[in-house]
């Protein structure tokens, strides 16, 4: 009897010459077929595979390939899918020390095997990691006896020891990856030797053994990994889990620290430091100085944190006060009141007494080359622009060190440091998606910079140095509350009464400050009068003053609210009790 492929029998007993004369036709046609594929098969590389299983659970591979002519190649992955389920995974193995003799060379990576043969017959010799199982019972040794090769191979025949009393194949695959088809012939032979055949191999096609082995043969040494996909690579695991914790106690740390800052900040403006008065002995006069040497249109800026158009209206009037601008009420349009501004002590460059929003102001009233103008030619022509005063205020609290840089820019180191947080957690996120997994570490750190940006946006603007003001500016609205004018010498009444009103302005306090000083002579005792607030010159009192006074404010700041649309608050300060 001859074998075909697998169990295939002819009988070669014929029973009469006609029988006889077509099974010798039939044979010619065959010997002509096989002919036709021996010449196929000699034009193209001839493998035979000897494998053989370790005491150590190493798999040894001698590769015998003959190359009629050219140059072959072949690459094999040191990861190949194990199934196809919902819940994929990789087989992976290791192969070392690989050599060629003969012409042509082999290199194992971690990324798998690469050989390279030239014409002639090579042999490659390498070992394998990873190939033995433990499935089913028993120990299943895998491993792609041909794959991954560069052209089409002829007759590919492979043997399989291994140190086990019986054996048996398991499964022997033939064609293109994820087939099921089966190799021509594997079978255990007498000596207990696996022996396979494959009549040939398209380009690209591998030929895949499993063979079954005893259990406890040899040690077990595959590895299985599940395969990542981006979706997968979101899944929560414990290395995720520490980060989100960690963001956790960092998201509770921040917000307490956040809470006390702004407890602290929000407290100044409201503490009771007693009464802060202006007035400093300096020889046998009194001088006026301010908490901190803070200016009227600062006040408004540091207690709220905003410019308003009273803190811009106070610093005109203590420009005036200090003799850089002279007010007088003139008649308007439709018999309207007016109001003019006309320079006095022309400030230049090198006037330090001045500051940057100061100078803002008189340049947005009386900008170069104009000496004199009227609140009307001011709101007709609409040519005021409060917002480099704003922005000139801002800057000067800053400098001072009353408000961090973040007033300015909006952005704090915090800032910076939770951009780059969030900066790193986006790439991060990404490199761990596409590789390792644990994306969900990347998106945790996402979340602190993002929590760190966004609570540097609340941290209050004021400082230490800012908060000690504000609770001192608290202690001044309640010294003008309380002062008694017959407690301050008759001589500085009138300076007490003028270069306090703008701070009484922006605190809130005109009304009661007119009421307190209605009847004080600003001539007597050689004083200089309301020199700055031109038509009350010569009067006795201030009961004329009193009322012309807050109409002049309220058209000031309806000039300046319209100008920036700012929101007017009189009461930048809670009234003390």
């Amino acid at each position: 009897m001859v074998t075909l492929g697998r169990g295939v029998e002819v009988a070669t007993a014929l029973q009469s010459p006609a029988m006889a004369a077509i099974a010798g036709g039939m044979v010619g046609i065959a010997l002509l077929l096989a002919g036709s594929g021996v010449t196929q098969r000699e034009s193209a590389p001839s493998v035979d595979v000897a494998l053989k299983v370790e005491r150590d659970g190493a798999l040894a591979v001698t590769e015998r390939v003959v190359v009629p002519r050219g140059e072959v190649t072949r690459s094999v992955p040191s990861r190949v899918r194990a199934d196809a389920g919902a819940d994929p995974r990789e087989r992976v193995f290791t192969v070392q020390d690989a050599s060629v003799a003969g012409n042509g060379h082999a290199e194992a990576t971690e990324g798998g095997l690469s050989i390279s043969l030239g014409p002639g017959e090579s042999t490659v010799r390498y070992v394998v990691r990873g190939a033995v199982a433990d499935a089913h019972g028993e120990q299943e040794v895998r491993w792609r006896i041909a794959s991954g090769w560069n052209t089409a191979l002829g007759a590919v025949t492979a043997s399989f020891a291994a140190p086990a009393p019986e054996m048996s194949v398991t499964d022997c695959f033939a064609g293109p990856p994820g087939s099921a088809r089966a190799c021509t012939l594997a079978g255990v032979d007498h000596t207990g030797v696996v022996r396979l055949e494959q009549d040939g191999l398209a380009t690209g096609d591998r030929l895949e053994l499993v063979v079954g082995l005893p259990p406890g043969t040899v040690p077990a040494d595959a590895r299985i990994d599940p395969v990542t996909t981006f979706a997968g690579a979101f899944e929560p695991t414990w290395i995720s889990g520490i980060a989100f914790g960690a963001l956790a106690l960092l998201l509770a740390a921040g917000a307490l620290a956040l809470r006390l800052a702004r407890g602290r900040d929000a407290s100044a403006p409201v503490a009771d430091p007693g009464p802060v008065g202006v007035l400093l002995a300096e020889g046998d006069r009194a001088v006026f100085a301010s908490p901190d040497g803070v200016l009227p249109g600062q006040v408004g800026t540091v207690v709220d944190e905003s410019v308003d158009p009273v803190d811009i209206g106070a610093t005109v009037l203590d420009l005036a006060v200090r003799n850089y601008l002279w007010i007088t009420e003139v008649p308007g349009a439709g018999g309207t009141a007016d109001w003019r501004f006309s320079r006095r002590n022309r400030p230049s460059p090198a006037d330090e007494s001045l500051h940057a929003f100061e100078l803002a102001v008189l340049d947005a009233l009386l900008p170069a080359g104009t000496d004199s103008t009227t609140l009307g030619e001011l709101w007709v022509g609409g040519r005021l622009d409060v917002l480099p005063i704003r922005e000139a205020m801002y800057r000067d609290v800053v400098r001072q060190g009353w408000f961090s840089p973040r007033a300015l820019t909006g952005r704090g180191a915090l800032t910076w440091l939770g951009a780059g947080f969030a900066v790193a957690g986006t790439g991060l996120t990404f490199v761990l998606a596409c590789t390792v997994g644990h994306a969900l570490t990347g998106v945790a750190v996402l979340l602190a910079g993002l929590a760190l940006t966004a609570g540097s946006s609340l941290l209050p603007r004021r400082t230490g140095r800012g908060r000690a003001l504000a609770g001192q500016l608290r202690g001044l609205l309640r010294y003008l509350h309380e002062v008694d004018v017959r407690d301050i010498p008759a001589r500085d009444r009138e300076l007490v009464f003028s270069r306090s009103l703008p701070y009484v302005v922006v605190l809130g306090e005109t009304e009661r400050w007119l009421r307190a000083f209605c009847e004080l002579d600003p001539e007597a005792e050689g004083a200089s009068g309301v020199h700055w607030f031109g038509g009350f010159e010569g009067e006795r009192n201030l009961h004329r003053f009193g009322t012309h006074l807050p109409r002049f404010l309220n058209a000031l700041d309806g000039l300046l609210a319209e100008a920036g649309h700012l929101r007017s608050l009189r009461t930048a300060v809670p009234a003390a009790g």
